[in-house]
C-alpha cells in the first residue's frame, strides 16, 4: 500500500544525497502517527498532516547528515521537543549515540515512550540545560550538539557549548534571517572556547522553504562558570 511518509522521506533523502538503511519509512510513519496521536496532550508541536510532518520536521532534521560526521558520534539534542532533530538523525544512521535533553517532564515521557516504540536506544534527561552542563557525565562529553530551539544564538551557545567536547561542534538550527543574529553572537562563541566555521543554507526537499544550519566548532575547552544561572544569561547575555 502507498504510504506518504515512506514515499516523502525516500524522495528527500535521495534529494539530500543521503543513503538510509532498510525500514527507515516504516519507522517515519510509526513516528509521524505516534506524534499525531499525542502532539496534543504533551504540547508538542503546531505542525500537523502528513506531508508537513515529513517534509517540515523530519527531513529538516536529516539534512543536518549533510554538513557535519554523525556516523558513530555521541550526540545531544538540546531542548529537544518532540524529538527534533535528534531522533529522525537516530533513525537514519543507528551508529550515534544519542541523548535527548528537555526541562519538560511531560516531553521527555513522551520521548521515552518514543523511543521505546521505535525500539531506539537514547537516554532520555530531564534538566535544565544550564544545570545538566555542570554535571560530569554530561560536560564537555558529546562530539555534537544539535538543537532547534528558538533562543537568540549567544544565548543559545551558553547553553549548549559546554556540552561539547573540544574539537566537537555545535550545530543550531536558525532561519536565513539570523545573519545579525549570528554577528550579535560572535562574542558569545569566542567567550565559550568556540569558532563559527560554517553557515550552510538549505531548502527542505519538496518545499521552497529555505533554512539555516550554522556549524559552531570548539577549540578550546569553555570556563567552568559557563553557563551562569538562566535568569542572569537572559539578562546579561554574553
Amino acid at each position: 500500500m502507498f504510504d506518504v511518509i515512506s514515499a516523502i522521506i525516500e524522495q528527500g533523502a535521495r534529494d539530500l544525497n543521503i543513503e538510509l538503511p532498510p525500514g527507515t519509512g516504516a519507522a517515519f510513519r510509526a513516528y509521524s502517527d505516534f506524534l499525531e496521536a499525542h502532539s496534543k496532550h504533551f504540547n508538542l508541536t503546531t505542525i500537523s498532516g502528513e506531508e508537513n510532518i515529513a517534509r517540515l520536521h523530519f527531513l529538516d532534521s536529516l539534512a543536518l547528515l549533510t554538513f557535519v560526521q554523525f556516523a558513530d558520534a555521541r550526540i545531544i539534542d538540546i531542548g529537544s521537543g518532540a524529538g527534533f532533530p535528534g531522533v529522525p538523525l537516530k533513525i537514519a544512521e543507528p551508529s550515534i549515540n544519542l541523548t535527548l535533553l528537555d526541562a519538560t517532564q511531560k516531553r521527555i515521557s513522551f520521548l521515552s515512550n518514543l523511543c521505546t516504540m521505535l525500539s531506539i536506544e537514547a537516554t532520555c534527561i530531564h534538566a535544565r540545560a544550564e544545570e545538566a552542563a555542570h554535571k560530569l557525565d554530561t560536560r564537555a562529553q558529546y562530539d555534537i550538539a544539535v538543537s532547534r530551539a528558538v533562543s537568540e544564538l549567544n544565548i543559545l551557545c551558553e547553553l549548549c557549548l559546554p556540552f561539547v567536547r573540544t574539537g566537537g561542534c555545535l550545530i543550531a538550527m536558525k532561519s536565513v534571517d539570523s545573519t545579525d543574529e549570528a554577528a550579535r553572537a560572535h562574542c558569545a562563541i569566542e567567550t565559550l572556547g568556540a569558532v563559527l566555521q560554517e553557515i550552510h543554507d538549505y531548502t527542505i526537499p519538496g518545499t521552497g522553504i529555505v533554512h539555516r544550519a550554522l556549524v559552531i566548532r570548539k577549540t578550546e575547552t569553555t570556563s567552568d562558570k559557563y553557563p551562569r544561572r538562566f535568569a542572569r544569561i537572559k539578562a546579561c547575555p554574553l
